[in-house]
């Protein structure tokens, strides 16, 4: 009776999902237990793609029910209420506007927030030349032994640098580096060196063949420089990472610089052997530097100009000479 009562139950079901009986069906039987079996008939294959929506052990669990209860009456529940329940549909995707990239974005029904980030990091390198201005000028103009060449006296600078977008066309850049000054003077016989009271230029009188004569300092740098974004990037491109929007920008701040090494440096060739020599001291440089930074920038590259509020060397150390340095970061 049981075994009945289950095939007439599968059988009305499936008739009520559009089953005609005009033509013999393709049947399932599937044995449960000793002596029970649930019997699928299937008319139209088509009707399998329907059968997937069904949840078929919602339906045999209440079958059983009944069956438990010995109910044989016909089972009224209709077919539609076996059927799955529809997936909760995905999220549709939003595609933030660059300025969003810095902000809070909302979605569309304004329920959830997404945070988006604020702060990117790169590292950027400083390259370019520096000289030193006196009072008058710079020391070309009175032949000084300290004159630089313009060519040849690089300034390199490697940096690690945050950008934190502060508002929409606005944002501030800070990070710490290390820098080199390579001061090359003009005359290759000029020689550097030191006495109690300062430092000292003189021509090295020994009987070679001079081709240069540099100092160089190097220091650990912090700046930080406010910037204004005209462009519609969400954040300065990188040179490496071929990014092609259109930017331009423009900035100015400060920055604070520890020396960490200096030293002198001649080069010359005496009885036919090339000699390097290294004069390794202090002479009397400023520990620290501290000045103004100007950025200005298109696409991938900025332009960057420093000046030097305070003198290179120490007071009544040395001459009176503030530096400057400017070039490209990419």
């Amino acid at each position: 009776m049981k075994h009945a009562m289950i095939t007439t139950w599968l059988v009305a079901l499936l008739g009520t999902t559009g089953i005609a009986q005009t033509k013999p069906a393709d049947t399932v039987v599937i044995k449960v237990g000793s002596g029970s079996k649930l019997i699928l008939a299937v008319q139209d294959k088509k009707d399998l793609e329907t059968m997937k929506q069904y949840d078929f052990q919602k339906l045999i669990a209440d079958l059983i029910t009944k069956l438990e209860k010995e109910d044989t009456t016909r089972h009224t529940k209709s077919s539609g209420e076996y059927l799955k329940a529809e997936p909760d549909p995905q999220p549709e995707h939003v595609e933030s506007s660059p300025e969003e990239d810095w902000g809070v974005d909302w979605s569309r029904d304004h329920k959830h927030k997404r945070y988006s980030k604020r702060t990117y990091h790169s590292i950027n390198f400083d390259l370019g030349t520096n000289n030193y201005l006196s009072a008058s000028g710079f020391p070309d103009q009175d032949n000084s032994l300290y004159t630089v060449k313009p060519w040849g006296s690089w300034y390199v600078g490697i940096n690690s640098v945050q950008r934190t977008r502060l508002a929409n066309k606005f944002y501030m850049e800070w990070g710490l580096g290390v820098s080199w000054y390579n001061f090359k003077f003009q005359n290759g016989q000029t020689t550097m060196d030191k006495d109690d009271n300062s430092v000292l230029f003189a021509l090295d009188t020994r009987d070679a063949d001079f081709s240069k004569s540099k100092l160089t300092a190097a220091y650990l740098n912090a700046s930080l420089v406010p910037m204004l974004d005209f462009g519609s990037n969400a954040h300065k491109p990188s040179f490496f990472d071929g990014n092609n929007a259109r930017s331009f920008r423009i900035g100015a701040g400060p920055y604070v610089g520890y020396r960490i090494d200096s030293y002198s440096k001649q080069v010359f060739n005496e009885n036919g052997a090339e000699r390097k020599p290294r004069n390794r001291d202090n002479f009397y440089l400023n520990n620290l530097r501290y000045g103004l930074r100007l950025q200005v920038g298109f696409n991938d590259v900025d332009l960057f100009f420093n000046y030097d509020m305070n003198e290179l060397f120490a007071e009544n150390k040395g001459p009176q000479l503030n530096a400057f340095s400017f070039g490209i970061t990419f």
